[in-house]
């Protein structure tokens, strides 16, 4: 099919590569010439595993970008909305999205083939059969059935998209009519090994922040376990989670062999969840539910729970020196998970800057993502960035791991004896073994684990 994508971030452009090496003829557009310009010549402006590899595959022959929504749209038999949606001011902002549709229907309106419009850009429900539907029929002069439409969340991983991708679970179809469906489903079908669930448009859209808030809320949930273990004492609350995974309910014994799927990994303590979408997700459902008069207790304690992990990293790290003011603390990891250079919403950033309010001398380090971090960070001083782990664990006082990279897994805690002041470890991400680590003479406090 041929297909036109506009905007080409995460979802964007993995879902446009993906797409056009599957076979199918696809348009980018993106309003930024330099994007376009970076993506024409084979290189991705994000950084995702395995991406760049297969846009060099398919741009120029399958693939091409413009900042040219009218020819992407003319020349198309579907177009996929998939700017941004972020959270501001409390709420979603739909900005992007209605820009967007109000420059398709202006398309729309002189063209004379049929034309499916899908939404893949997360939106709160109701989003597409009022506001994106309303927006296109009035503009284009036209109504649903002259065109099409339909919602088609997507479930990417950053780090993991392009497999994602590539190897979906599960594809939502969103629609009112079956025409749209039958056209749109065209993408998939013979080319995804994949059930093609039909539903409608609010459904689809509340499956996309059902599915985030619930790995949410896990993260949360572990994070409650671990600040009780932590407060007892002598509990590890990694020891308690892996111990609730052996539940046959949540894994599954063959042969003698657990296997243990994907969602448990959420259960686990760490110092929180970050990102483009958890955050932003679990507080847009929070303001559509109260809008419409109903106050979700839970999705409200999953959030006060991860804004409460920053303070309890700070109180782990007084517990081990004292007095954080003059200290230099180097911080290992810095984007909100490892395979990403996404800084947005990254626990790592909010520690930093509680660290330089406590008068903290910050040495950071990230193998991709310190220069995202000098850009969310640019304001503060007293921060030193470096792209060499060893650079940030000179001198420092403490160490925090907040991403785990395997590279700050496989530091050898020799080199925390040698290069730091002291050989303090505030492990955020549980990648080290408390045993281990205190057999190397290693001062570790693990979250969820504090020795009383």
């Amino acid at each position: 099919m041929n297909i036109s994508i506009i905007g080409t971030g995460y979802v964007g452009l993995v879902t446009g590569v993906c797409l056009a090496k599957k076979g199918h003829n696809v348009i980018c557009v993106d309003k930024i010439q330099s994007i376009v310009n970076s993506i024409n010549s084979g290189i991705a402006p994000i950084f995702e595993k395995h991406l760049e590899d297969l846009l060099l595959e398919v741009i120029g022959d399958k693939l091409k970008t413009t900042t040219d929504i009218r020819y992407a749209v003319e020349n198309t038999e579907v177009s996929i909305i998939a700017v941004g949606t972020p959270f501001s001011e409390g709420k979603i902002d739909l900005e992007y999205v209605k820009k967007v549709a109000y420059d398709i229907g202006m398309i729309l309106k002189e063209k004379k083939d049929y034309h499916v419009v899908c939404v893949k850009s997360t939106v709160i429900p109701t989003t597409t059969d009022t506001v994106v539907l309303n927006i296109l029929e009035v503009v284009s002069g036209k109504k649903l059935g002259e065109f099409g439409l339909v919602m088609n969340p997507e479930f990417l991983r950053e780090g993991n998209a392009v497999e994602d991708f590539m190897n979906p679970d599960r594809i939502i179809i969103g629609t009112m009519d079956d025409k749209s469906f039958d056209v749109f489903s065209r993408i998939y079908k013979e080319y995804f090994d994949a059930p093609i669930v039909k539903t409608n448009p609010r459904t689809a859209e509340m499956i996309k922040y059902t599915s985030n808030a619930l790995l949410a809320t896990l993260i949360s949930f572990s994070n409650e376990i671990a600040a009780i273990s932590e407060e007892t004492g002598d509990i590890d609350a990694l020891e308690v989670l892996e111990g609730v995974h052996m539940d046959k309910r949540l894994s599954v014994n063959l042969g003698g062999k657990q296997m243990k799927p994907d969602i448990i990994k959420y259960l686990k303590p760490s110092r929180g969840f970050g990102g483009s979408c958890f955050p932003k997700d679990v507080k847009s459902l929070i303001n559509f539910s109260e809008r419409l008069g109903y106050t979700p207790r839970m999705l409200k304690s999953v959030i006060e729970v991860n804004n409460s992990q920053t303070e309890r990293l700070i109180n782990l790290l007084k517990e081990k020196i004292g007095e954080i003011n003059g200290k230099t603390i180097s911080i290992l990891g810095l984007s909100f998970k490892s395979g990403t250079d996404d800084v947005r919403e990254s626990m790592a950033i909010n520690l930093i800057k509680r660290l330089v309010e406590e008068g903290a001398l910050i040495k950071c380090y990230d193998p991709i993502a310190v220069e995202n971090a000098k850009r969310e960070l640019k304001n503060l001083s007293n921060i030193q960035y470096f792209d060499i782990y060893k650079g940030a664990l000179v001198n420092a006082d403490a160490t925090v791991i907040m991403t785990d990279w395997d590279v700050i897994s496989n530091i050898d805690y020799d080199e925390f004896r040698k290069l730091t002041n002291d050989p303090v470890i505030i492990d955020g991400c549980r990648i080290f073994d408390k045993k281990e680590a205190q057999y190397n003479d290693i001062k570790y406090i693990g979250i969820g684990y504090r020795k009383k």
